[in-house]
């Protein structure tokens, strides 16, 4: 048994306590307010990193002949008012419908409903769990013929920190005239051919709450495409005060802006976001080694590349010739966080005490309250994960190991039971067989052989 519990993802404070320097700068300063300079240094951060491209990628990049990104950021509260801002600033309004991933956290889809606006929900593809780009394309044109109008934006989702096929998105979001809102708030650090993911559509959505790769607390960001956008932005998220000496109010504007205590933190958290991605990844490496030999027992990676089929070698290297180097180079497309490690487990699996699964009606929210207040009348509803997932659940939580199932896909939630959605099964299928396992920067090596054991002692 662990000294501590092991939670699926908790922030980690940089070794030099950096986040206290800023946060006491702010009290001895008396910026204790939604703005300051922590708020305007964080943000100059933020852009340096998502602006940064890999430089042996950067030829091939989207055919680009400039490859270099110029995109500004404005820290703001949560992820979800960044969704919220980036479907003001596209035009969404009453009536209007929006494209979002179906496999994802509510945060994607209810700022669409705050707008009065539909969201239209889309499945996932097999390999990356992300929205697929030929179902998406389907729903564009259906929804054109069913309501004479096409959607207003289209949310993609980078699951559990993978990318989406962003090319493909692309392609078919400019044949229609249709902009991208990346909701990248899993997906801090994740990358597509080398470019930060959340820099390629017009708006880009970052999360910084306590379970993310890095944390301010509680906030989030807006990439910007541009200087005239990050003003509009900016000027919404700070309840849209004209320039006059007294309040002046001709639109209606949110209070978004992130704190200047919150920014301390953020500007701490981004001298060791690159450990962070790199412990996540090493984590996920664990799972994929001790779990590969478990029957019925599968880990989730990224859709291998051609550059993995070629032993590893620099695609740059002399080692690969001629068409198969051209391939390799190509093929490296994904480059994900492992924001959460991920697994599936084949139906046959038979757990300990699977036979009590679903026997009793959970008190509070999986992993804690969390705010939760309603009390559940049934253990079941008509889309939930496998007994054996839930009896795995169980033995892992008393074993002192917070894991909870993948995300249930927003088509299935009853909130939306009414909404528009375009449906192939897969992410279904995922919910009912998934399930999230710890990857934080406070999950060591000990405590990843610790869960793994729980996982094989646990099937009979």
């Amino acid at each position: 048994m662990p000294k501590n519990r092991i939670y699926l993802c908790l922030a980690h404070m940089s070794d030099a306590g950096l986040e206290q320097k800023y946060i006491q700068e702010a009290f001895d300063t008396n910026w204790v307010v939604p703005l300051g300079p922590n708020v305007n240094g964080f943000e100059k951060d933020l852009e340096a990193f998502v602006n940064e491209i890999a430089g042996h990628l950067i030829p091939r990049m989207r055919n680009r002949n400039d490859a270099s990104l110029d995109k500004r950021v404005v820290a703001l509260s949560a992820g979800t008012a960044a969704v919220h801002l980036a479907l003001i600033a596209c035009g969404v309004g009453p009536g209007d419908e929006v494209i979002v991933q179906s496999f994802t956290f509510c945060a994607s889809s209810h700022p669409i409903t705050y707008l009065g606006a539909t969201p239209v929900f889309v499945d996932s593809e097999k390999d990356s769990w992300n929205i697929d780009p030929e179902l998406m394309e389907a729903a564009i044109k259906d929804r054109i013929a069913k309501t004479g109008k096409k959607p207003k934006a289209i949310v993609p989702v980078a699951l559990y920190g993978m990318p989406y096929d962003i090319d493909r998105i692309m392609e078919i979001a400019n044949k229609y005239d249709i902009p991208v809102v990346e909701d990248a708030a899993e997906g801090f650090g994740s990358r597509w051919k080398g470019q930060v993911l959340g820099t390629f559509g017009e708006y880009g959505v970052l999360s910084f709450n306590g379970n993310k790769m890095i944390t301010t607390s509680g906030g989030g960001a807006l990439i910007c495409p541009n200087p005239e956008a990050w003003q509009k932005i900016m000027w919404l998220a700070t309840q849209a005060r004209e320039a006059y000496p007294y309040y002046q109010h001709e639109a209606i504007g949110y209070n978004y802006r992130m704190s200047n205590i919150c920014a301390g933190i953020g500007r701490g958290q981004m001298t060791i976001v690159n450990d962070h991605i790199n412990h996540h990844k090493h984590v996920q490496k664990m799972y994929e080694e001790l779990l590969a030999g478990v029957p019925g027992i599968h880990v989730h990676s990224q859709p291998c590349s051609l550059y993995d089929r070629h032993a590893g070698l620099d695609p740059a290297s002399h080692e690969i010739a001629g068409q198969a180097r051209n391939d390799a180079m190509q093929g490296e497309k994904y480059d994900s966080n492992y924001w959460l490690c991920t697994i599936t487990i084949d139906p046959s699996v038979r757990i300990k005490g699977q036979e009590n699964a679903y026997k009793t009606v959970v008190q509070g929210a999986v992993g804690g309250a969390a705010g939760v207040v309603h009390a559940s009348e049934s253990a079941h509803t008509d889309c939930e994960p496998n007994a054996n997932v839930e009896a795995l659940r169980v033995i892992l939580d008393q074993a002192g190991v917070e894991a909870r199932p993948l995300w249930k896909p927003m088509h299935k939630q009853p909130v939306y039971k009414d909404a528009p959605a375009y449906v192939n099964g897969v992410s279904e299928s995922l919910f009912k067989v998934g399930m999230c396992l710890p990857s934080g920067p406070y999950v060591s090596d000990d405590d990843v052989h610790y869960i793994v054991d729980c996982i094989k002692e646990s099937i009979l």
